[in-house]
């Protein structure tokens, strides 16, 4: 076994710590019965700081699939060092939810929130692809049928819905603007509010309101330092990575580069 109480001490934050002390429970299964074992849906986040903190158990390794390369939302598979998981092994299913969206403007949140209105929770579903008539939806297997039986409406749009395979499943053509720009200095809000279009002060609003995440964890100090690679969510918004720091102009400002997700 492994020392379950000094891996949960290395988390302070206690949102973190419910779901490392989730993953462990995980860990001791399959080191119990040596079958692997599955979580929820994890944000790229919380993805990796299950994977530092189940990296250091000895005899068990980590793998994760969101159903397609590229995927933000993943569900992990903790399983003894001597198997090597398959796709099957992630219990994924993949949904195709369609219907007449084009003038309706039904969008992500749309679709997100009713499956949640069937009682759902979050981590049952992976990501959600939206195009003009259809949404491609990744869920854990004992939520598919549920969702095929139950959901007959997204917003005021009638909907049908069948299961699909994975090689279906049409990964989303990521659109992306970039962004060139000078800041006085590398604050959160000072660089949110570049990415974003919106000033200072309203950023500075979104920080306080809980509303603004790095590297999708939440963030409410709005003078938190920000650096290359960085990835800034801002709820309702989007997100925009920092791809690059550059040096200082004539007048003291830092030169950055911005990608807007669109």
């Amino acid at each position: 076994m492994f020392d379950r109480e000094k891996l949960l001490s290395m988390i302070n934050d206690p949102g973190e710590k419910e779901v490392v002390a989730r993953g462990l429970d995980l860990a001791q299964g399959v080191l119990r019965s040596y079958n692997p074992q599955l979580s929820d849906f994890y944000d790229p986040f919380h993805t990796a700081l299950l994977t530092s903190i189940i990296e250091r158990i000895p005899d068990v390794s980590i793998g994760f699939d969101g159903g397609y390369p590229g995927a933000e939302r993943k569900r992990l598979v903790i399983c003894p060092d001597y198997l090597d998981p398959q796709v099957e092994d992630y219990g994924l299913a993949f949904l195709a939810i369609r219907g007449t969206f084009k003038f309706s403007g039904v969008s992500h949140r749309d679709f997100l929130g009713s499956m949640l209105g069937l009682g759902l929770r979050r981590e049952k579903i992976g990501d959600i692809i939206v195009d003009e008539s259809c949404a491609q939806v990744v869920v854990t297997m004992e939520v598919a049928d549920f969702i095929r039986v139950n959901l007959s409406k997204v917003g005021r749009n009638t909907v049908k819905i069948e299961e699909i395979n994975r090689d279906a499943l049409v990964p989303p053509s990521p659109k992306v603007k970039e962004i060139r720009s000078t800041v006085p200095s590398m604050r959160l809000d000072v660089v949110a509010a570049g990415a974003f279009g919106i000033s200072r002060s309203k950023m500075a609003g979104e920080v306080s309101s809980q509303r603004v995440a790095v590297n999708w964890r939440l963030c409410t100090n709005q003078s938190a330092p920000v650096k290359e690679g960085d990835m800034i969510s801002v709820r309702g918004k989007g997100r925009a990575e920092v791809s690059a720091v550059g040096g200082r102009t004539k007048k003291g400002r830092i030169a950055i580069v911005l990608l807007k997700y669109m």
